[in-house]
């Protein structure tokens, strides 16, 4: 069957004003929401589904006429946030752990030109990707983003399940965190005389949950495998054989393993352990990936070389890109901007560095925005390394550095927003990837969607970068609330390739727990970031896998458009916006940052799972609903 024959033949209403201002609208929203979760996990979702959904829901509520083409432009549109909030929550944090915040504007300015970057270079792919291999390369997010807006245009409901979730969602996190009603996080020891300082906890989070709806069973189970094996295997064994020791073992330099408690053994050792294990699962994903890459590449080279009718526009409006000057004139925007504004990339550095730096983001940036529109089309946007990627930049960058001599405070800042650009482009590019795909499956105008990827870059850069700034200003990174992991992880690489002064015992520790976990057959990026974060933020990630396996229990098919998947995006947006606006009322002191729960002990952490089963019960009732086409 023709994967297009729904595609229209007559003209139809789609850059129309009310799709462009519902896109900005859903990609402030989602921008500012992934922001806030990937800071708080180190993951992010698609926006393009719950984008899709919420526009044909606003367009009825408005008593608004909205046609297919409209709804895919409006989600096109929105889901341009979530590729700036995946690559600036990566590094950015970083800098502010450091002491050097940036300026506002230079957060801004990182975003929009690792957008602009993203989009330009991923132009020129297009025919290639989407059309030439239709067959080859399914684009799984834009496949089913396709099928959604079918079926929400034939008059699916599903759009309600989203906002219960949202509604959900953030009514939780105002009942944690503005009435402290109850804690926020349950735990135990576990035998702290057989296991010294080994413990157990559960945070509760309904977005956390959400997530681990989202992740499902077996990868929601991988991340936890790595929690336990941190919590319940490394931090007793460091504090059993370091408790007869009467010097601080390295990289601790004051305090001995005896003193230490729990947070502090997992922060002081463990966490190097977790970033061996990070870098090594993105790194083996990239090695994993070249032949397919390097594929990727020079197949795209020789597609642009040829002068055949295939890779020529054949005039028709599906078939219509944005005019052939703009991919250059973006890319050379983005590499003179890189190598000529003051402060764009930190500090004052001397012209040689910026020009080095600017040569990089060009080179690497093509390379990686290649790499990553093809990869999506097979594994989809949430298995896309961009971890990996951000690594191997940085490492690349700061390496070069190191051999220049260039290794001062600004050397670091500058390493780091390479990596901030070359990252949000190559993220960029998987998302507007998946949205060619879903254009391309309903009969949109490619140009137009290219053209509204840049709408929603130019104004999701501020409210991505808002947030941040929002956050930061009430929150530390690096700890409890919001602990920035990718972000710590990118901080600590640089530091120890500039400094060569990494406790590589650590480092190849955790990497061999990742390649251990890899020749077992699951994700080592899974599990490594379940050794990194701690067990609390883990554990809900398995309650909301687990009640994805039940929920999934004699259901012959589960797809991108369940009622339960828009359930469980609504979670998640939904503590995030609240976690947002009160991390704004607590800016303005207008609520207490923290305090102790008003209801505290055993009733209160009784009350606390009580929540979490709610949550769980709630998905699990979307489970009755037919969601269809």
């Amino acid at each position: 069957m023709d994967p297009r024959a729904d595609v229209p033949q007559a003209p139809l209403a789609e850059f129309t004003l009310k799709a462009v201002l519902s896109g900005i609208v859903l990609g402030v929203i989602f921008g500012a929401a992934n922001a806030y979760i990937g800071l708080k996990v180190g993951l992010t979702v698609s926006a393009s589904i719950p984008a899709a959904v919420m526009t044909v829901a606003l367009f009825r509520t408005l008593r608004l006429r909205g046609t297919i083409l409209e709804a895919n432009l409006s989600q096109t549109i929105g889901s341009a946030s979530t590729a700036l909030a995946t690559g600036m929550i990566f590094t950015v944090p970083a800098l502010f752990l450091w002491g050097m915040a940036p300026a506002y504007w230079q957060v801004v300015g990182l975003c929009f030109c690792g957008g602009v970057l993203g989009i330009a270079a991923m132009i020129p792919l297009r025919r290639l990707l989407i059309v030439q291999e239709h067959e080859t390369l399914p684009y799984p997010e834009g496949t089913a983003c396709a099928e959604v807006l079918r079926a929400t245009a034939g008059g699916s409901g599903g759009a309600a399940w989203i906002f219960r979730g949202m509604l959900i969602g953030a009514l939780i996190k105002v009942l944690l965190a503005a009435f402290f009603l109850f804690p926020d996080e349950v735990g135990a020891d576990v035998l702290p005389s057989l296991l010294p300082k080994a413990s157990v906890a559960l945070e509760i989070a309904p977005a956390l949950l959400g997530v681990g709806f989202l992740l499902g069973f077996r990868q929601s189970g991988v991340c936890v495998s790595g929690g336990v094996i941190a919590s319940l295997v490394l931090v007793p064994l460091i504090a059993y054989f370091g408790a007869s020791l009467s010097v601080p073992v390295a990289p601790e330099k004051a305090k001995l393993i005896a003193q230490m408690g729990a947070e502090e053994i997992r922060k002081g050792y463990v966490r190097y352990i977790g970033a061996g294990a990070v870098a090594a699962a993105g790194v083996l994903t990239v090695l994993k990936n070249l032949p397919a890459m390097w594929g990727a590449f020079t197949g795209v080279l020789g597609s642009l070389r040829a002068r055949g009718a295939a890779a020529r526009s054949s005039g028709e409006r599906t078939d219509r890109d944005l005019p052939g000057w703009f991919p250059v004139l973006g890319i050379v925007l983005v590499v003179c901007a890189a190598a000529f504004i003051p402060g764009l990339l930190g500090g004052h550095m001397p012209q040689g560095p910026r020009l080095v730096c600017a040569l990089a983001i060009g080179v690497f940036g093509v390379v990686f925005v290649t790499v990553a529109a093809r990869i999506v089309g097979i594994v989809g946007v949430s298995s896309q390394p961009t971890s990996g990627i951000a690594l191997l930049t940085l490492v690349g960058i700061a390496s070069i550095f190191v051999a220049n001599g260039w290794t001062g405070p600004e050397a670091k800042a500058a390493v780091l927003t390479v990596g901030t650009i070359v990252a949000i482009a190559a993220s960029k590019a998987g998302d507007i990837a998946q949205d060619l795909k879903t254009g391309f499956l309903v009969g949109a105008t490619p140009a137009r969607q290219q053209l509204g990827q840049l709408i929603g870059a130019c104004f999701a850069c501020w409210a991505v970068a808002g947030t941040l700034f929002l956050l930061a200003s009430v929150y530390e990174f690096g700890g409890k609330e919001l602990g920035a992991p990718q972000a710590t992880l990118m901080k600590t690489i640089i530091e120890g390739v500039l400094a060569r002064e990494l406790p590589w015992q650590l480092v190849l520790g955790g990497a061999g727990l990742s390649i251990g976990a890899i020749l077992c057959g699951v994700s080592g990026l899974a599990f490594a970031i379940g050794v990194y974060l701690p067990l609390s933020t883990m554990a809900p990630l398995f309650v909301g896998g687990c009640a994805r396996a039940l929920y999934d229990r004699g259901r012959k098919s589960v797809g991108e458009n369940d009622p339960g998947v828009l359930a469980a995006s609504g979670l998640v947006a939904g503590e995030a916006l609240a976690g947002i606006v009160l991390a704004g009322m607590a800016s303005q002191g207008w609520i207490p940052k923290s305090r102790e729960a008003l209801f505290g002990g055993l009733g209160g952490e009784l009350a606390a799972c009580a929540l979490v089963l709610a949550v769980c019960a709630f998905l699990y009732s979307s489970r009755r609903v037919s969601f269809s086409r």
